[in-house]
């Protein structure tokens, strides 16, 4: 008897929290490639598709992941978190409009690297053992797919990191 084929290449959801801590470390990798880039030519390419990363992700947990879990005594930690993306997305809009042979264009990127692995860590360490505790792993596996869904969306619409760096104003509304 052959295995299903389609049940193989249709993966089930993933693990919203899972998923997230495997692109924070993503994230990470990515701006500190960044960081550590001595070449100029090389310096915008990895700086768009860092923050290309980190705007879909950023896009994901505003827009679907935080409205998601709101509940349950996790507002005082989104809000902190939307205010920590407003700060990325600052640093984001910075770098996007510096040349990478500017001299503060390296401090810029080391503050933007050191900024989203203490975010990741905060979230880490408070909101997703929340999200743990309030959704059990079927919830978490429909939110990661909602969270796959839309990070796929804003992938499509092209340059994400465009959207990151238009949004610097103010911190999002946290919403239902």
């Amino acid at each position: 008897m052959s295995p299903d084929v389609s049940s193989e290449l249709s993966a089930p959801p993933r693990d919203v929290v899972a998923l997230l801590v495997q692109q924070h470390r993503e994230v990470e990798r990515l701006l500190q490639g960044l960081v550590d880039c001595e070449d100029e030519c090389q310096r915008k390419r990895l700086l768009h598709q860092a923050t290309d990363e980190l705007a879909v992700h950023v896009g994901a947990e505003e827009t679907v992941m935080y409205p998601a879990v709101r509940a349950g005594r996790t507002e005082d930690i989104l809000l902190e978190s939307l205010e920590e993306h407003l700060s990325l997305k600052r640093l984001v809009a910075d770098l996007l409009a510096l040349d990478p042979t500017d001299t503060t264009f390296t401090p810029k990127c080391k503050v933007l690297e050191e900024q989203a692995r203490h975010h990741h860590q905060e979230e880490e360490e408070h909101l997703f053992p929340a999200v743990q505790r309030l959704l059990d792993a079927e919830a978490r596996s429909r939110l990661g797919q909602r969270v796959l869904e839309h990070e796929q969306a804003l992938r499509a619409e092209g340059e994400p990191r465009r959207l990151m760096a238009a949004q610097t104003l103010a911190a999002p509304a946290l919403d239902d």
